[in-house]
């Protein structure tokens, strides 16, 4: 029967690239000189590192223009809350976004159900593996997909005929 996966995968690459993009627009530019403005990145979370909350968004701002021209969608982007560390300074930590979490994978499987879509969606690990006896069902069941879940930068793969 054939099938297909929905994904919610963020190229890690392009990602670090653009976070270093970022750190050399940072410690290139004018408004940042004298500041602790920083931005790393270690596994799948991104650290903003800055003297205000002001200072942070303006960091963010960079980091959403360099993922832009990377072809990342800023979706995949979770920013978290503003944390005080020592002394004047403060910190953001952004999670980069990879696997479908358990409650969207059961969102997408009761959208498929209710639809009368033939199709069957299965929860697997971290994407929902989609499958049914044709393959214009298949993709109206994409279709319906990215119409009503836009909130998540999902993506299809693993075709199987």
């Amino acid at each position: 029967m054939p099938s297909f996966d929905t994904v919610c995968e963020a190229d890690l690459v392009k990602v670090k690239n653009g976070v270093e993009n970022t750190a050399k627009e940072i410690g290139t530019r004018f408004d940042f000189k004298g500041t602790s403005a920083s931005i790393e990145i270690k596994d799948k979370d991104i650290t903003l590192i800055g003297d205000a909350d002001f200072q942070l968004e303006q960091i963010a701002d960079v980091l959403r223009n360099k993922l832009t021209k990377q072809n990342v969608d800023v979706r995949f982007l979770e920013f978290g809350d503003l944390q005080k560390i020592g002394g004047d300074k403060v910190k953001k930590v952004v999670k980069v976004r990879n696997g479908i979490e358990s409650e969207l994978a059961k969102k997408i499987q009761r959208l498929l159900k209710d639809s009368k879509i033939k199709v069957q969606a299965a929860i697997q690990e971290d994407k929902v593996r989609i499958t049914g006896a044709k393959r214009d069902d298949l993709q109206a069941a994409q279709g319906l997909i990215r119409k009503e879940i836009t909130d998540v930068p999902l993506d299809f793969n693993n075709y199987r005929d």
